[in-house]
């Protein structure tokens, strides 16, 4: 198992995939997601760049250390696993969660990246009461508790009848998560706005929306898209939140033909 130390101490867990001399393409997971979730990525990317991924703090094999969390640690924890494998300049995808670690990366580590692809995620994601109500109920009752609700906002409903084997999967992604690592990180996305910062951003940028995401709904990559400088927006239709699963060639297409330009 590949692990990283990152500036505070905790461990992150990651693989890395491909040819050395290739340029670094970082995948950063969901919340409530690892590694594992990239899958459909790594087949399609590994033969032209060295896939970098992760487990997102509190995630999958990384540590979790209690909470709060915040977008700040979240970002440097890339920075730090940059570090520690020599890797000077990396093009970056997040998904949700990792899609708002890279907004923070473009803001304040600006220099590390040659691009930024950002999908299904939100800059400001309120009310506030949603995540204290997560974190009650997940402190509680476990992760559990909130799979079935979690898993019907992630996929649309026809996906759900349709591919059982890959909701299992997700699913227990999901319910294997260490709870005080999910509220940590549910705590990041609570307290983050970095609507007024995305101006700053002035790498090469793609917004990936899914037209029937209800966790963050197109309106916000719309919204994100049109504050980065220089940035495209592609919008996939027949999906929900994690869209590089079920429109796994879609997403593939999209992010290789931006890519392939920078």
């Amino acid at each position: 198992m590949a692990i990283a130390t990152v500036s505070d101490g905790i461990a992150i867990h990651y693989e890395l995939e491909g040819d050395p001399s290739h340029p670094v393409l970082v995948l950063s997971n969901s919340l409530g997601t690892h590694l594992g979730m990239w899958e459909g990525q790594v087949a399609s990317f590994s033969d032209r760049y060295r896939v970098l991924r992760y487990d997102t703090r509190g995630h999958g094999q990384s540590d979790a250390p209690e909470g709060p969390y915040s977008l700040c640690r979240l970002g440097q924890d890339v920075v730090d696993l940059l570090d520690a494998l020599g890797v000077r300049q990396a093009h970056f995808c997040g998904l949700s969660l990792g899609g708002m670690t890279g907004m923070w990366l473009g803001i304040n580590a600006a220099d590390r990246f040659r691009s930024l692809t950002l999908c299904c995620t939100s800059a400001y994601l309120p009310p506030a009461e949603l995540w204290d109500n997560r974190i009650e109920l997940v402190a509680a009752s476990g992760m559990e508790s909130i799979a079935e609700p979690v898993l019907q906002r992630w996929f649309t409903p026809g996906f759900l009848d349709s591919n059982s084997s890959m909701i299992d999967l997700v699913r227990e992604q999901l319910v294997l998560t260490q709870p005080k690592g999910y509220i940590g990180c549910c705590a990041a996305i609570r307290n983050m706005d970095q609507r007024t910062c995305l101006k700053k951003i002035e790498l090469p940028s793609l917004v990936v929306a899914a037209a029937d995401d209800l966790a963050t709904p197109s309106e916000h990559g719309k919204f994100i898209a049109r504050e980065i400088i220089n940035c495209e927006y592609v919008e996939l239709s027949d999906a929900a939140h994690l869209s590089n699963i079920e429109q796994r060639d879609a997403f593939n297409a999209a992010l290789t033909k931006f890519l392939d330009r920078h």
